[in-house]
């Protein structure tokens, strides 16, 4: 699949409020392809429209010519904003160590983001954050501005974790960023945001997409290496040699599968289903946000 356009449907979790002239189903009558139901004909009406067995029954059961047009959802372009988080934790592994690089990792699920909102005709936009969201770089969402410069802002500093900082500083973007505007938030989540912060942004009426991106090995789960010299990462980015003690391995392990499956419940109780990548292949990263889409699709009742 090297070199092949890879694009995955976004799926709103509600009917889109968006722009004109894109792919997905919307909210709004209008010109589309998914049909919001019927009303009398009226003069100047396209007759193409004109819904003839609908009409012959209601003719029929009213004895008088009766003449319904089909209504339609208009097809609309979807807005997405990726939230990238560039802190410390997320570019830890050197490329001569068998880690997950998030942050390649990262740059594979934003491309894809990017395409799949292109293949909509959608407008991207993106916002990088590093510690406490102190500073950011924001490029607001726009159509065939992929390659747009980011540009930095200065934010006051904040007590919030990082992704919730990053939330609030586009809640004050809110022209740029309306409702029913998809947001992927592309992070490790080792500093998990209160559940509060993803409240806030349904309460905004975001589509709110973690995309959780973690080592396997190291971050999700703990190899048995107790009493082994390995190299670890620090969250200043330093390797260090550690020998562990017996019985550490197991206690690290634990510690990391309770923190994953905790901030899955936590996303999961508010009705925000997460994407979990563990490698930095494309056709691994594709394939969690296709079953992403498929979810999605089967919650609307159509065909993944």
């Amino acid at each position: 699949m090297i070199g092949a356009s890879l694009t995955f449907p976004l799926v709103s979790r509600r009917r889109l409020l968006g722009l004109a002239f894109g792919t997905m189903h919307g909210a709004r009558r209008g010109t589309g392809s998914d049909i919001a139901g019927s009303r009398p004909y009226r003069s100047g009406d396209d007759p193409h429209r004109i819904d003839w067995g609908s009409s012959a029954r209601l003719s029929a059961a009213r004895g008088t010519e009766e003449f319904l047009v089909r209504e339609y959802l208009a097809d609309e372009a979807p807005r997405v904003v990726c939230c990238v988080d560039r802190r410390p934790s997320m570019g830890l592994a050197r490329f001569e160590l068998p880690f997950l690089h998030k942050d390649v990792a990262a740059s594979v699920a934003r491309s894809l983001i990017e395409d799949s909102v292109a293949e909509s005709r959608g407008l991207i936009g993106c916002l990088e954050f590093g510690e406490h969201a102190t500073s950011v770089d924001w490029c607001p969402p726009a159509s065939g501005r992929r390659s747009a410069p980011l540009i930095p802002y200065e934010v006051p500093p904040r007590e919030s974790d990082g992704v919730t900082a990053a939330l609030e500083f586009l809640a004050i973007h809110r022209r740029a960023v309306p409702s029913a505007s998809f947001v992927f938030v592309l992070s490790d989540f080792l500093e998990q945001p209160h559940v509060e912060a993803w409240d806030a942004a349904l309460d905004r009426g975001w589509d709110v997409v973690p995309v959780v991106i973690q080592d396997p090995i190291w971050e999700q789960g703990f190899p048995d290496v107790d009493r082994l010299v390995v190299p670890l990462a620090s969250e200043d980015g330093r390797i260090r040699p550690v020998r562990l003690r017996l019985g550490e391995s197991e206690r690290c392990r634990a510690r990391h599968e309770e923190r994953l499956a905790r901030f899955v419940e936590d996303v999961r109780s508010v009705g925000i289903e997460p994407v979990l990548v563990s490698d930095e292949e494309r056709d691994h990263v594709f394939g969690r946000f296709l079953d992403w889409s498929a979810e999605r699709q089967a919650a609307w009742g159509h065909a993944a």
